[in-house]
């Protein structure tokens, strides 16, 4: 595990948010959950722990069953260091969310489907469809009549972060993701919201808003609402 602390003032009561970081080397736009800024814009405070090992490949396809300890020995760090909240970079990550909520005594989100339950008639954006299993889904408590779509097989948005690659076309990752979230909307014209499962989609929410009609759900939202309603109930 490598820790990374980002600059801005950390009130001793208030803590920060501890994401827990695949280890990545892709491009981190604004908006993105590895990117500093994005967490900035927002106001809460942020430090990254970085687990060793976790490739986005490993954990999408393989599962990665071995890194859960260095999974929850990172959160555990983060909360000794004054994490009052802890979240992860990759939604496939909620295949651990009980594990993590027991080993962890603060709030943990480790996916935005986690918001799914919530939702009137949610629709599932992920970056591959194939690996997100009916289990994957019911631990992040999602009804098995939930749709689930993917982005194109081997587009640069998926290419480029399964295979953590130093370029990336920012801009045809933008359009990979607005085609299929166009794609998931044609498929089924009911769903009245759409969940970004992957962690690096929220830099393309609006032009996904934008092109679908349909509000967008994803770890930046969610994890903005739990801050603001941890630090309301302070």
């Amino acid at each position: 595990m490598t820790a990374n602390t980002r600059p801005g003032k950390i009130d001793a009561d208030t803590g920060f948010m501890g994401v827990l970081m695949l280890d990545t080397r892709f491009a981190r736009p604004l908006g993105d959950i590895g990117n500093p800024l994005t967490f900035a814009e927002l106001g809460i405070p942020v430090r990254y722990a970085t687990v060793t090992g976790a490739s986005p490949q490993r954990i999408v396809q393989q599962g990665g069953p071995a890194l859960l300890q260095p999974f929850v020995d990172a959160g555990q760090a983060l909360v000794r260091e004054g994490a009052r909240m802890v979240c992860t970079s990759c939604g496939f990550l909620v295949r651990w969310q009980a594990q993590l909520d027991r080993e962890l005594p603060v709030p943990v989100h480790t996916s935005s489907l986690l918001a799914c339950a919530g939702l009137r008639r949610a629709g599932i954006l992920t970056i591959d469809a194939q690996s997100l299993d009916r289990s994957t889904l019911r631990a992040a408590g999602v009804a098995d009549t939930t749709p689930v779509h993917g982005v194109a097989p081997g587009c640069e948005f998926q290419r480029r972060i399964l295979g953590n690659a130093v370029q990336m076309n920012l801009a045809q990752a933008r359009e990979d993701v607005v085609q299929a979230a166009r794609q998931l909307v044609s498929a089924h014209p009911g769903i009245t919201d759409i969940v970004f499962e992957c962690t690096n989609m929220p830099p393309y929410r609006q032009a996904v808003m934008d092109a679908t009609g349909r509000p967008v759900v994803d770890i930046m939202t969610v994890l903005q609402r739990a801050w603001s309603e941890r630090l309301a109930a302070r």
